[in-house]
């Protein structure tokens, strides 16, 4: 792997949920952190909402500078209706309500070509996040496939290997994970351009859900802003996937701590596969002799991940706009139910 610099120069794809906005919440409080560029997928998302939602965010954190874009391709399996609407109500709350969105830093190209060229001007490798489908990196490479020699790391919130998958559809047998089922086939092309890919499956974010026992040390020190609006952001989720279906994991949020807390993950290195089409299409399994090598995480430590989580949305609320800076606390360790 190329060895990255100290402070982490980031370019973060994301696709409009819940999840991905609480993950670049998350993000704009790492101080080992440069936020390069942010581009939205329209997947788990209506992209107009999403883009006002992301420049909100940008504007609270105080870094409305950061470049926006926006995707122009809507993937093979769209994700449900119902989820992609969200962010409308993400954009009615009343710490958000009132925030100017901006649109100085938004680039009207399509966000493959908005990517090629970041990705072109950088001075050293970056880091590549992916929250949704991995469709925008993987055309903004078609583009021009020297570029992935920038890419220091991809960290992709993607796959389900050894654990079901969360797809519930007439046309999946259910053991697919949403991102790489939403395009199967760019999740194929990803790895043939044998980037420095690690893997974040619902093997390990299966370890992190949202619980009640979380929200409550969350609403705990609702004092601090971004705690406030974080614990506004999960309880959307509540209701959002019914219990018996689903449950609301820290997805997204898991993938993005792993810039800031590595030390907390457990990985492993293995040949992988996608199916690209048919009953079992975006489905990642193990494939020896492949080729294709992924860093895979299988565990987390979750009191370290937790704990790291209030910690960011406690201490780091003095970075929002207007707001006072926040005393010193204890975080407790036990989340679980």
């Amino acid at each position: 792997m190329v060895n990255l610099p100290a402070k982490l120069p980031v370019l973060f794809d994301h696709d409009g949920g819940v999840d991905d906005f609480l993950s670049l919440l998350l993000l704009l409080t790492m101080p080992e952190v440069e936020l390069l560029g942010v581009s939205i997928t329209p997947g788990d998302c209506y992209p107009e909402p999403a883009l006002e939602t992301t420049s909100k965010l940008l504007h609270l954190l105080g870094q409305p500078q950061v470049p926006v874009s926006v995707g122009q391709y809507y993937g093979i399996n769209a994700f449900p209706s119902a989820w992609r609407a969200q962010p409308r109500m993400l954009n009615a709350f009343p710490s958000l309500i009132t925030l100017p969105t901006g649109t100085g830093q938004v680039d009207p190209r399509p966000s493959p070509a908005v990517l090629r060229a970041q990705l072109a001007a950088a001075r050293q490798p970056v880091v590549v996040l992916l929250t949704g489908p991995c469709s925008t990196l993987v055309q903004a490479l078609a583009l021009e496939p020297s570029l992935a020699s920038r890419i220091g790391q991809v960290v992709w919130m993607g796959g389900a290997l050894d654990v079901p998958g969360n797809v519930r559809t007439y046309n999946q047998d259910g053991s697919a994970e949403w991102n790489v089922f939403w395009d199967p086939l760019a999740a194929e092309q990803l790895l043939t351009y044998e980037l420095p890919l690690t893997l974040i499956p619902l093997d390990v974010t299966n370890q992190v859900p949202v619980t009640l026992a979380f929200l409550r040390q969350l609403a705990a020190q609702a004092h601090y802003p971004l705690s406030h609006l974080a614990g506004q952001f999960w309880a959307t989720t509540v209701a959002t996937i019914p219990t018996y279906e689903y449950t609301y994991f820290m997805w997204d949020v898991l993938a993005t701590s792993y810039l800031a807390i590595p030390e907390a993950f457990e990985l492993e290195t293995l040949e992988l596969a996608i199916i690209p089409a048919g009953a079992s299409a975006g489905r990642t399994l193990r494939q020896p002799g492949s080729g294709h090598w992924v860093r895979v995480a299988k565990h987390v430590n979750t009191a370290t991940f937790y704990t790291y989580l209030l910690q960011q949305l406690g201490a780091a609320s003095s970075q929002v706009v207007g707001a006072y800076p926040p005393p010193v606390f204890r975080v407790e360790t036990q989340v679980e139910e």
